[in-house]
């Protein structure tokens, strides 16, 4: 409703008659905040603005302003808290989790789809539809959005959480939001019942300077990037054979993986665990809470479309897996008050390689590290200078002695072709397979036969987690020809599909717009029969 600039009516003082209505209204709407919650959201004496407006769709809405912050809005007579409002009352409305990189989405005026909340353990909060809701992010209770239930519960998982879960009505970083102080969101660290490792205090919200830096940075483009290139498919349909074993409980594991779901757990959190030394913490944090640790860097570090879940790793808890990256020398850990664990030391040149970076994470690594050296010069800020470590990373040996200075786009694209590429495909119900190398495409071509009859060729469908055999049978429904499958000619245990007749429009169609792959990774779309030209 407010991803677009509103136009203001009138800005007045509230007048005494219309704040005691507005208090009566509230206790009305959200009857858990009781007497004195009322009292503190809307304040007997403090100044209180009434901001009558029009959205860029034309409604009239009427936002209530306390502190120079707008706390509830008004829409055809029902009332809505807004987030700054929220984040004092967290637990005012009933809270569905989805990944940091949907907030982007959600800001940009999005609803908020079924297929990106994110399962706790617990379930999912009971609602009707119409219910008024709070959206939160993964490792973070305090609400980035509110909305209202487009289903039921009931309804949400009966459909197997695909279609649209919640008609969003305002976020944080929309025009409403930034009509205030547009201060970030605080930290408040998620229910036990959600995350038991998080053992903040009772009634302690810290705010993570590192977690607000990240939402304020959340708008900006993210990367998606294996060594600099966007090699990653995600599919919203489920594929054919693909898992959907409710007992999987939101890990999707891989299918092809030897590893038990726990092994699978353990590496994910080691992962998350790295990625988060490397990318997050600093020096400055330290010493940092484990618990704040945990919800404001590591679980952030999960890849989309995971979730991590310590209690089904082979630790168990938090503390158990600290204690062994202690004894492998990391980290250091200590109890700095009673029952209060913090992490208090960094090995950061504790070996780590062959891990995976995308090109973001490359990218900001690379400014990290030369800004904390004063490596940026100082009369011409598009050129970087060279210490030993960047000389030895991106120069020849023949440049050693001749180049001191690289511009930013020169270093960051040396840095990224130093590295190994790696793809990843992930799709829903299976865990991201990551491997090295690029990714090859999926190859669509036309071979003619002895019979002079064309027949329409695939290949590479494995990469992309395709099982040729099911494909094949979804085209030979569609396309009511013959089709089969047989060894690829070069390429050792790969199949290919082959359909007979020039089927590449019915293979287009499939892969694009049921299977969801990008369309720059599929070639041979060309080859599809030209339409008839009308007499």
């Amino acid at each position: 409703m407010f991803a677009k600039a509103f136009r203001v009516k009138s800005n007045t003082a509230i007048k005494g008659s219309d704040r005691r209505k507005l208090r009566a209204d509230v206790a009305a709407a959200f009857p858990t905040l009781g007497t004195d919650g009322v009292s503190q959201l809307v304040p007997g004496k403090e100044e209180l603005n009434v901001v009558k407006l029009y959205a860029h769709r034309g409604d009239a809405v009427t936002v209530y302003v306390s502190g120079g912050n707008p706390i509830l809005f008004e829409l055809e007579k029902n009332l809505y808290p807004t987030v700054y409002a929220l984040w004092s009352y967290p637990a005012l409305l009933p809270t569905f989790t989805t990944w940091p990189l949907v907030l982007e989405k959600l800001v940009g005026g999005a609803d908020l789809m079924l297929p990106g909340l994110v399962v706790p353990p617990a379930g999912l909060p009971q609602v009707q539809k119409g219910d008024l809701c709070a959206i939160v992010l993964m490792g973070n209770r305090a609400p980035v959005a509110v909305g209202v239930a487009a289903m039921s519960t009931p309804e949400m998982l009966a459909s197997g959480l695909k279609g649209r879960g919640f008609t969003m009505l305002h976020t944080y970083q929309d025009h409403l939001w930034r009509s205030g102080d547009k201060s970030p969101p605080p930290f408040i660290a998620p229910l036990a019942l959600d995350h038991p490792d998080l053992g903040e205090e009772k009634g302690s919200v810290p705010e993570d300077p590192a977690l607000q830096e990240d939402m304020r940075h959340l708008a900006l483009e993210g990367g998606g990037e294996e060594s600099g290139e966007n090699q990653q498919t995600c599919g919203k349909k489920t594929l054919p054979g693909a898992s959907e074993d409710p007992s999987i409980g939101g890990l999707n594991p891989d299918p092809t993986d030897s590893k038990t779901l726990q092994e699978q757990m353990d590496e994910l959190l080691q992962r998350c665990f790295l990625h988060a030394l490397k990318c997050r913490v600093t020096k400055a944090d330290l010493p940092l809470l484990t618990s704040t640790f945990l919800g404001s860097h590591v679980f952030s570090c999960c890849p989309e479309g995971r979730q991590l879940d310590i209690k089904k790793s082979s630790y168990k808890k938090l503390s158990k897996f600290l204690q062994q990256m202690q004894q492998e020398q990391i980290i250091q850990v200590k109890e700095l008050s009673k029952g209060v664990e913090s992490i208090v030391a960094v090995d950061w040149k504790h070996p780590r390689k062959g891990s995976v970076l995308e090109g973001g994470e490359v990218r900001m690594i690379v400014i990290n590290y030369a800004k904390k050296n004063d490596l940026v010069d100082a009369d011409n800020k598009n050129l970087v200078k060279l210490d030993p470590i960047l000389s030895d990373c991106v120069l020849e040996k023949s440049e050693q002695h001749m180049v001191s200075k690289l511009p930013w786009d020169s270093l960051l694209t040396r840095c990224l072709e130093k590295l190994q590429p790696a793809y990843q495909v992930a799709f829903p119900g299976q865990e991201p397979i990551v491997k090295k190398g690029k990714i090859c495409p999926v190859d669509i071509t036309l071979a003619q036969r002895a019979s002079n009859k064309k027949v329409t060729v695939v290949r590479n469908l494995e990469a992309y987690g395709l099982d040729p055999c099911a494909v094949a049978a979804v085209l030979q429904q569609r396309c009511q020809a013959s089709t089969t499958v047989t060894p690829a000619p070069g390429a050792r245990d790969s199949l290919q599909v082959q359909i007979q007749g020039n089927q590449v429009h019915h293979v287009g169609r499939l892969l694009l717009e049921e299977y969801q792959l990008p369309r720059k990774h599929v070639q041979g779309l060309e080859k599809a029969p030209k339409p008839a030209k009308k007499k």
